[in-house]
């Protein structure tokens, strides 16, 4: 008999849930309940809850100071939020509660912010635009998930009372973008800044340049782009960006507060130049297009003088179209260079960037040679790496050169999660969700000063990765547990506490219509 009642109150239950439904005609509104402040991914600095929210309605106003910028932030976050609430929330510097974005003097440095929450509004309060923007993603995040939708969505819009207060702990937050391998449209890439925005990644990497194609115009080798990125791995059609498709990536990277660092990977990785222009050969002939995988077996003619006009002509353009303060130069997988040649062609072509008024990036291989005053490099070794080349590395950051943390067995995002993984590759191990985001940038690479450490870098390789998908498929969740690392202080990295923050993010990309990988490691 209990066990009839039990099963009548279920039924009962069921009935009234579903009339409910059928009354209103629309999707039941969302919990009342507000996101916990100590939900966001990365995890914020410092977090005090209070007891009063927030609540988003029809007379919202979004004030800004009298400046261009946060006006700029405030139609962003206007942009995101009319759609799905319905909502008109003007951007105005008049009135008072609401949701206001401010800047003032304090101790947020160029991208920490304070979000400040209750009953009569959300303050966000940043040194520069660029920490309204990274405080605007903060409360993107403590809105429900559907806030992401493109219709109107039933609400309510509740904001947590309290106080976030937030600071990155490296300046360098970056991801890589190799459009070499497969070529990536411009609204492809606007695609990736803006999932890259949401958790607060400030470099955008491009791989312009490698064996299977060259990706960016040069005026003065029109070849390179035309011939050189005629096709991609696997022979497809490939493409080129002009220079005002370049310029458009910029301007859109730099109104999501991401810097542009383009790449032209050099001395190897350069067949698809050494196809372009025979003279870039050392016998004077130009090699067949490729359109494999394999590394290591192509190098600019050292020895040649029309190399260094080749590199000055190409640096000079790209500065030329780059705000930002880096340029790439690669350097790794040099096999077919001699070490001696290396060192030469590197000891040439790091003043030309100094030259042209940008700092070297390099990867790690760089500091093998006489890396410049102030270059940077960009370390992709394995745990399994030889303790003599981390020795190099870490000797180079003694010596001042900054490192960049890119650990193929840790945050490559082309790497399978499973042996099953259908994209990716595996040379580097299989990266499931845990291991990419539980280890410590500051004590990484033994001997290495945690000085020396500027931040972390996301790097995705496209050998296996033609279309959006692919790339949402291969960068959810890693990115996330990545930008963490970029972000959050060392004392909040708590494995168990982050995989039930990140399960929660689960519902907000299938709002943006990311899929992701559903990795059994996350409470989903």
């Amino acid at each position: 008999m209990r066990q009839h009642h039990r099963t009548f109150r279920l039924l009962g239950s069921l009935l009234l849930v579903a009339t409910g439904a059928s009354l209103t005609g629309a999707a039941p509104a969302q919990a009342a309940s507000p996101t916990p402040l100590d939900r966001v991914v990365p995890a914020p600095a410092s977090v005090a809850p209070a007891a009063s929210p927030y609540r988003i309605t029809g007379g919202t106003r979004i004030r800004v100071d009298d400046s261009r910028e946060t006006r700029r932030v405030g139609d962003y976050l206007a942009a995101i939020l009319r759609p799905s609430t319905g909502y008109p929330l003007p951007v105005t510097a008049q009135g008072t509660g609401g949701i206001r974005l401010r800047l003032a003097q304090g101790p947020f440095g160029a991208e920490g912010y304070r979000l400040d929450s209750g009953s009569k509004g959300v303050t966000i309060t940043a040194a520069g635009a660029a920490g309204l923007f990274h405080g605007v993603q903060t409360l993107r995040q403590l809105l429900p998930a559907a806030v992401e939708k493109d219709s109107v969505q039933p609400g309510p819009w509740l904001v947590a009372g309290g106080t976030i207060k937030d600071t990155p702990r490296y300046g360098w937050r970056g991801a890589m973008l190799d459009v070499s391998r497969h070529f990536f449209s411009v609204d492809q890439v606007k695609r990736y800044i803006d999932q890259l925005a949401l958790y607060k990644i400030n470099k955008l990497h491009l791989h312009l340049s490698d064996d299977q194609g060259w990706r960016i115009a040069i005026d003065s080798w029109p070849r390179l782009a035309t011939y050189g990125g005629s096709t991609q791995v696997g022979g497809g059609p490939g493409g080129h960006y002009t220079k005002a498709d370049y310029k458009e990536i910029v301007r859109y990277a730099a109104s999501r507060y991401q810097e542009v660092v383009p790449e032209i990977d050099m001395p190897g990785h350069t067949n698809a130049a050494l196809a372009s222009y025979a003279d870039l050969n050392c016998n004077g002939v130009a090699p067949p297009l490729y359109t494999g995988t394999d590394v290591g077996f192509s190098s600019l003619c050292v020895g040649k003088e029309i190399t260094y006009d080749f590199v000055d002509d190409v640096i000079r353009e790209l500065a030329a179209l780059t705000p930002g303060k880096y340029l790439h130069i690669g350097g790794d997988e040099a096999h077919s260079t001699s070490h001696e040649d290396y060192v030469r062609f590197m000891d040439r072509v790091q003043p030309i960037v100094a030259e042209y008024g940008k700092t070297v990036v390099g990867w790690h291989q760089l500091t093998g040679a006489n890396p410049s005053r102030g270059a940077l490099a960009q370390y992709w070794g394995l745990d399994s790496t030889s303790a003599e080349e981390k020795a190099q590395v870490a000797a180079a950051a003694r010596n001042g050169t900054g490192v960049v943390l890119s650990p193929a067995d840790r945050i490559y995002l082309d790497m399978k999660y499973t042996a099953d993984t259908p994209l990716g590759l595996d040379w580097a191990g299989l990266v499931e969700v845990k291991g990419s985001y539980d280890w410590d940038p500051g004590n990484y690479l033994p001997g290495a000063p945690a000085s020396a450490i500027r931040g972390v870098e996301a790097p995705m390789w496209t050998e296996t990765l033609g279309k959006s998908a692919d790339l949402e498929y291969m960068a959810f969740p890693r990115l996330a547990g990545a930008a963490e690392l970029g972000w959050s202080p060392a004392s909040t990295h708590d494995w168990e506490k982050y995989k039930v923050r990140l399960a929660a993010q689960a519902a907000r990309w299938e709002a943006l219509g990311i899929g992701f990988y559903r990795s059994p490691q996350v409470p989903w």
